[in-house]
């Protein structure tokens, strides 16, 4: 569903969150500004924020997604458990799972993989993302930490949110980097353009930072360590990018699928290697590693004849 509406007098001046509840009855105020911040509703191509005040001229456009399913089915998927107890479970995810339903991936998700291996999920965390306090990129391989339980999921989304959580990454970048290391501290928002892809110049944005460092140099390519300060959508792919290393078979964001061709992989190197948090009953640290996956690691080993 979309609408498009020229912005007249009767409509100048008002905040844009305000006048799309006004010419959207099928959306409240709070829902427009979702919407809005979401990056689904621009002003003349570009994001805003939702106290925009509209002038005379501009052009709003509106773009909804295909609804999604109120309900997940449960399916007999293949799913590589690292660590499970009664609280939660770490899945060292293959590239090109979706974690969980939406348009477009009705079926087949790592949520609908759950559903059937943990029936005790449903209902936590709401009905479309049962358990799920953290995502990875469909092309992003690695671990991703599920809540079993209502106290696990509350406890885990804290961790997450104070920081506390230990995400570290492997990423093969196309480019050398003149240091050894080093952080990237930039706000990541929404493209002002292009709503499917983020930016570090957008006019609304969040605040990401990325450290890095060199694991190996192999020619034209670098592998390199990541971890996250933060966890913006998208994060390290923008983040890397922005300084001229993009991560290598990246479609969106730099190697495209010309690079991705050349390296034999069908997705962005980018593997979650590392993932540390405190168990939420126990309050145990717990720390998991994941090697480099088969196409990865042949790229490697490649590179370095």
């Amino acid at each position: 569903m979309s609408f498009q509406l020229d912005v007249t007098e009767l409509l100048a001046g008002k905040r844009l969150d305000a006048a799309v509840a006004e010419v959207e009855p099928k959306l409240s105020r709070a829902a427009a500004r979702r919407l809005i911040e979401q990056g689904a509703i621009t002003v003349s191509g570009s994001t805003v924020k939702p106290a925009h005040r509209l002038r005379v001229g501009e052009r709003v456009r509106a773009e909804f997604p295909d609804p999604v399913p109120d309900r997940v089915v449960p399916e007999a998927l293949p799913l590589a458990i690292v660590y499970e107890d009664s609280q939660l479970v770490v899945i060292d995810k293959a590239a090109g799972m979706v974690v969980h339903p939406a348009a477009g991936h009705r079926q087949g998700t790592l949520v609908n993989a759950l559903l059937h291996h943990c029936r005790e999920l449903t209902g936590i965390g709401g009905v479309l993302r049962p358990g799920i306090v953290h995502r990875l990129d469909k092309g992003t391989s690695g671990l991703l930490v599920v809540a079993k339980t209502e106290l696990a999921h509350r406890d885990l989304s804290r961790q997450f949110k104070a920081r506390s959580v230990e995400r570290g990454y492997r990423a093969l970048v196309r480019g050398r980097p003149r240091a050894d290391q080093g952080s990237i501290d930039a706000p990541i928002g929404r493209h002002p353009r292009d709503r499917k892809r983020f930016s570090t110049r957008a006019r609304v944005a969040r605040r990401a930072v990325t450290h890095w460092s060199v694991e190996e140099r192999l020619g034209e390519i670098t592998l390199l360590r990541v971890r996250l300060e933060t966890g913006r959508t998208h994060q390290i792919r923008v983040h890397m990018a922005s300084v001229g290393l993009p991560i290598a078979g990246d479609p969106v964001y730099g190697g495209g699928r010309r690079a991705s061709a050349e390296l034999g992989l069908g997705r962005q190197a980018l593997h979650a290697a590392t993932l540390g948090f405190d168990h939420p009953e126990t309050e145990e640290r717990l720390r998991f590693d994941s090697e480099l996956p088969a196409d990865l690691a042949a790229v490697v080993v490649e590179l370095r004849r």
